[in-house]
């Protein structure tokens, strides 16, 4: 009987310190559970500064890339009206149409007067300023000549366009086309909306003649 009940002490001895142990170890987890937070986190429940630093910085570069692709986009809109005057102008060197060309190069040149280049940095102002300035000339130029000296303005006028949109971008797929044969085989370069080959430098005389430089945009 002494013998069982000295057992049976031992036995809740040991179940008490077991117990203890526990409590000390959860106590120690919750200790450290709280110290890793307390090191993210202050009294007030804000983050610590350099957690606040970290979130400062990426907010802050969300804003410019959202105020670069929105300036992006503004200068995009701005070419949008040439863009489309320039096509207008290169359907109709295509379909060998002398007087739809002079309209569409009187159209151009009121455009290249209207260009608002404002919005852009004063290093990209002035090439446009000197861009806008050849354009003109030999949009002026296609208003009032024969269709063969059209074409020969339009030679540079494209030049023109594919430097200004550089510059600005433009919110629709080009295809920057190229013909080898033109100017005495020194060749010459057209944008198109389209990836069909109709090329206004010979129309209806050689239509297919060229090929797709590259995609713009």
């Amino acid at each position: 009987m002494r013998k069982s009940k000295v057992t049976t002490s031992i036995m809740a001895i040991a179940l008490v310190a077991l117990t203890a142990t526990s409590c000390k170890d959860a106590k120690k987890e919750h200790n450290d559970e709280d110290g890793h937070h307390s090191e993210q986190m202050d009294d007030n429940g804000h983050m610590d500064g350099a957690m606040e630093e970290d979130h400062s910085k990426m907010d802050h570069g969300d804003m410019e890339s959202s105020d670069k692709m929105m300036g992006n986009a503004q200068h995009a809109i701005k070419s949008t009206t040439l863009i489309a005057n320039y096509l207008d102008l290169k359907d109709a060197l295509v379909s060998d149409d002398k007087d739809g060309a002079a309209k569409a190069g009187g159209t151009m040149v009121t455009a290249l007067n209207s260009f608002d280049a404002s919005s852009f940095s004063s290093e990209q102002q002035k090439e446009l300023k000197d861009i806008i300035e050849d354009a003109t000339e030999h949009a002026e130029h296609i208003e009032k000549s024969p269709i063969d000296h059209q074409r020969e303005h339009f030679d540079v006028l494209s030049k023109d366009m594919i430097d200004l949109i550089a510059i600005t971008g433009t919110e629709e797929k080009l295809y920057q086309d190229f013909c080898p044969m033109y100017n005495n085989n020194k060749g010459a370069q057209w944008l198109s909306a389209t990836k069909e080959i109709k090329n206004p430098y010979y129309g209806a005389k050689m239509m297919s003649c060229g090929s797709v430089q590259k995609e713009i945009n």
